[in-house]
């Protein structure tokens, strides 16, 4: 299923948001998966919430975060490289949620 990718920059996470399947709920409430690049985990089992995925130590406590949204990317490992179409300083969770609003995910 393609997705809606967003790049924690400065701390190497990747929160994925399913193109399908969040229709009817709140931002807060979307299923995501997410991937820590520098320690290589995602979360255990099946999604999670989008705030529970905001509320981790390694968001929540460093803002603010340089987030770029992409689709696609290339080359893996230390080759990988986001094709990203929109950047954005986040201040806080409330502006990640702005900024979904603004790309029209919300």
């Amino acid at each position: 299923m393609p997705s809606f990718k967003f790049h924690f920059k400065e701390i190497d996470w990747i929160i994925y948001l399913p193109s399908h399947g969040n229709e009817g709920r709140k931002p807060k409430k979307y299923g995501v998966t997410y991937l820590d690049r520098k320690k290589q985990k995602t979360q255990k089992g099946r999604m999670i919430e989008l705030e529970n995925a905001l509320s981790r130590a390694s968001i929540a406590k460093r803002y603010p975060h340089s987030v770029g949204f992409y689709l696609a990317s290339k080359g893996r490992g230390k080759t990988w490289e986001p094709d990203y179409l929109r950047s954005k300083k986040i201040r806080s969770t409330r502006g990640f949620y702005a900024f979904l609003k603004e790309l029209g995910l919300s």
